[in-house]
């Protein structure tokens, strides 16, 4: 007899439990400040910046996706999920070489470039989904794809200021695919490796003083204390020289301004995409000034480059690894001796 109680009591604990694990909560995952998504029942809540979207279960994984940004080409590539695109825009810009081979393939159609989409072409490859960064000139044009069944993924990742957490959003990628486990295979080794080098970082005997950025007219974009580059070049040990500031945008300064924060400087990084010291001279004299043009070592972000496309914008979004590495190369070179540069190079 209390062997069957037993029974009936392990019995009904049984079911109980199968109806608690049904009634667990969702799976919430937090990108950063601005992505997040639930993972329910019978569809998958997204949160992207001031957009939200309910992706059915029988929409996802996607299948056939279009890319509006060149930069989105490296979570795709990381994945080894190019097989998905079926349209990009502005092409050229595009580094992946597989990318580039499916598109001279015809797998990979151009649908047109930011100043004008081919909206007939897209509507016509019927995409499960584009992806984008949020234009706001663009609203017609979105919302004519929308009318068309056409879901718009607004994904804004060149708003993120920490390295990693513009690395994760992998993972949105590989939720969206069915590519869960490679994407946070991938996130995790990056991780890994971006902590590790922050770590060697530390052993540095010095904290050089660095310069970002360059002048577009006459003024210089210098990045905030808290952006991406900043946050770097902390990471690696060295010294912004906007440390002390908490903007998360770039300032606008005048040469005169910037010129009376770069006495100390011995490092001037994200330099553009110019060939050497001479090319910017001549389109900038006042550069000539700088004791860091004279004396110190400038990098410019041209170690990846085939003709308009450079990889810096592309698999660099992703892999943080290597850019804090270039960082640490260039600031702290007898901590990486036998390294050679992945996305920067020194301009002569």
């Amino acid at each position: 007899m209390k062997s069957k109680i037993l029974l009936l009591i392990t019995f009904f604990t049984l079911i109980a439990c199968k109806r608690e694990q049904k009634k667990l909560p969702s799976e919430s995952v937090s990108i950063s400040n601005l992505v997040q998504y639930d993972e329910k029942k019978d569809a998958l809540h997204l949160k992207s910046g001031n957009f939200t979207y309910d992706l059915k279960k029988n929409q996802i994984p996607f299948k056939k996706i279009i890319l509006l940004n060149a930069s989105m080409a490296g979570y795709i590539s990381e994945l080894g999920a190019e097989n998905l695109i079926i349209g990009v825009s502005s092409p050229e810009y595009i580094y992946s070489e597989k990318i580039q081979n499916l598109l001279k393939e015809g797998k990979i159609q151009n649908v047109g470039s930011e100043q004008k989409y081919d909206v007939e072409k897209i509507i016509s490859l019927k995409p499960d989904a584009i992806f984008t960064n949020y234009i706001a000139s663009f609203d017609n044009t979105y919302q004519l794809l929308k009318n068309n069944g056409i879901q718009v993924i607004f994904l804004d990742e060149y708003m993120e200021q920490k390295p990693l957490e513009k690395t994760a959003y992998i993972k949105l990628f590989g939720k969206l695919f069915a590519k869960d486990k490679e994407a946070e295979t991938k996130y995790s080794e990056i991780e890994k490796n971006y902590n590790e080098l922050k770590q060697l970082a530390l052993k540095a005997q010095s904290k050089p003083v660095v310069l970002a950025n360059e002048m577009y007219g006459d003024v210089w974009y210098l990045p905030g204390g808290k952006t991406f580059v900043a946050n770097f070049i902390s990471d690696a040990n060295a010294e912004y020289i906007l440390k002390n500031n908490i903007e998360e945008k770039a300032l606008t300064m005048s040469f005169e301004e910037v010129f009376a924060k770069s006495n100390g400087v011995q490092y001037w990084v994200n330099a553009g995409n110019h060939a050497s010291k001479k090319e910017i001279l001549s389109l900038n004299p006042f550069y000539g000034k700088l004791n860091v043009f004279n004396k110190g070592k400038i990098y410019g972000v041209m170690g990846k480059e085939r003709q308009k496309a450079n990889d810096f914008f592309e698999s660099g979004i992703v892999r943080a690894d290597l850019v804090l590495k270039d960082y640490i190369k260039i600031f702290h070179p007898e901590l990486l001796p036998d390294y050679q540069l992945t996305y920067m190079k020194e301009l002569q």
